[in-house]
């Protein structure tokens, strides 16, 4: 049995995001107080994208005619039709978050026995498996994506896998070819967690058409947010599906005297939808400035000797979510470590994403070992994720890369 103790200080959760340097996100230019003098200098890992004060207050204006704020309203439903359209799949079921989301879905696809997974991602994906009454079984990652490796996945399936769960990783797919092939050779489900790849789409087709289903993640810190919040995609009609995510996410109720499974509360509430009505006639703006801090990174950083940048995939439409960079200390000069702590003396907060891989943390580790996943478990003790978000200037960008090259010389 996995233990599920809950780990107050691990470095994966959520909360230690501003810890971290994440920051918490502007509003209106003229309707909130003005940063410190002092902070005007931090450049934070992330920062929330959002609407004008006035568009989010004009959007959510109707709500004070209704009072309709929760319980699937107007915004919700509207919501959900406009993901569909812009993310090119059949289906779309919001929840109040990521993890939820993921978590209900297995259960409502009726998982059982092991799931075939990676440990090279947040620690969500792993807790969602176990929660289900399932095994992670984990499967080591690519070196040149950092997504699960599926040359390694046929040896992990046994008589009791019912599903593969891969990780499109910071904005890189999968290899979601192979990863069907595999599945329908054995007659394995097949859930992506895609909490990284809002709007990316692989072939001319959006990411969520792939496998049985997948997640996606709105939190604040994401490409495209609902404040908090999350989704089921999937392709083709289900209509069982549908409706069990629906009832799942309502406390299992069907109707007003029928309650056939044991759901939870996860409904996403008409803030939060309102937001992501905003965000989402911004979000195509906000992925070419992206666009545009990534290749500047790229120009600064893709030949300097001991950093190792992740090519972009070819045939996919990327929406520059994260900047990883690999440290190699016996090339560069200086350890990941290092360089994220003098980073921190310049007001620079960069992110050990993903540190620890989820089979090295303590809930986890009476049953796995981080050794037997060794790039996973490589990686993740060399990589940084550098800042990266729509206003981010490029001569920050500028400033980033010139404090990373003077770290190394000092090495």
């Amino acid at each position: 049995m996995i233990r599920t103790k809950r780990s107050e200080d691990s470095p994966q959760r959520e909360g230690a995001d501003e810890r971290a340097g994440l920051s918490k996100g502007t509003a209106g230019k003229e309707n909130v107080p003005k940063r410190k003098e002092a902070e005007m200098d931090k450049i934070l890992v992330t920062r929330s994208s959002m609407p004008e004060f006035e568009e989010y207050v004009e959007e959510i204006r109707d709500l004070w005619e209704s009072h309709w704020l929760t319980n699937m309203g107007e915004k919700h439903v509207r919501l959900e039709r406009e993901l569909a359209e812009y993310l090119k799949v059949d289906n779309v079921s919001l929840f109040s978050n990521g993890h939820m989301a993921l978590e209900l879905l297995i259960q409502a696809m009726g998982l059982t026995g092991e799931v075939i997974t990676t440990p090279y991602t947040f620690v969500s994906t792993t807790h969602a498996i176990v929660r289900n009454g399932c095994v992670p079984v984990f499967c080591d990652i690519s070196r040149e994506d950092y997504t699960m490796d599926v040359s390694k996945i046929e040896a992990l399936i046994t008589d009791r896998t019912s599903a593969i769960l891969p990780v499109h990783v910071y904005g890189n797919i999968c290899n979601v070819d192979e990863i069907d092939r595999i599945a329908k050779k054995y007659g394995l489900k097949v859930i992506y967690d895609a909490a990284h790849t809002f709007g990316v789409e692989y072939r001319g087709r959006g990411i969520a058409s792939f496998g049985d289903a997948s997640m996606f993640s709105f939190h604040a810190t994401k490409v495209y947010n609902t404040i908090e919040g999350g989704a089921v995609c999937f392709p083709g009609t289900n209509e069982t599906l549908k409706a069990d995510l629906y009832g799942l996410k309502n406390f299992g109720i069907r109707s007003e005297e029928v309650v056939d499974e044991i759901g939870a509360n996860s409904k996403m509430n008409e803030f939060q939808a309102a937001m992501g009505l905003c965000n989402l006639r911004h979000v195509d703006d906000e992925i070419l400035k992206r666009k545009a801090v990534a290749e500047r990174y790229r120009e600064r950083l893709a030949d300097v000797p001991g950093i190792r940048l992740v090519a972009e995939q070819p045939g996919v439409r990327q929406n520059y979510a994260y900047f990883p960079a690999v440290f190699e200390p016996a090339v560069f000069g200086r350890s990941r470590d290092e360089i994220y702590e003098e980073l921190k003396t310049e007001g620079i907060f960069t992110r050990k994403y993903f540190y620890p891989v989820t089979n090295a943390l303590e809930c986890y580790r009476e049953h796995y070992h981080p050794e037997d996943t060794p790039v996973a478990h490589e990686i993740s003790k060399k990589v940084l994720t550098l800042p990266i978000y729509a206003d981010l200037a490029i001569r920050d960008v500028d400033r980033i890369c010139d404090a990373i090259l003077r770290t190394g010389r000092r090495g």
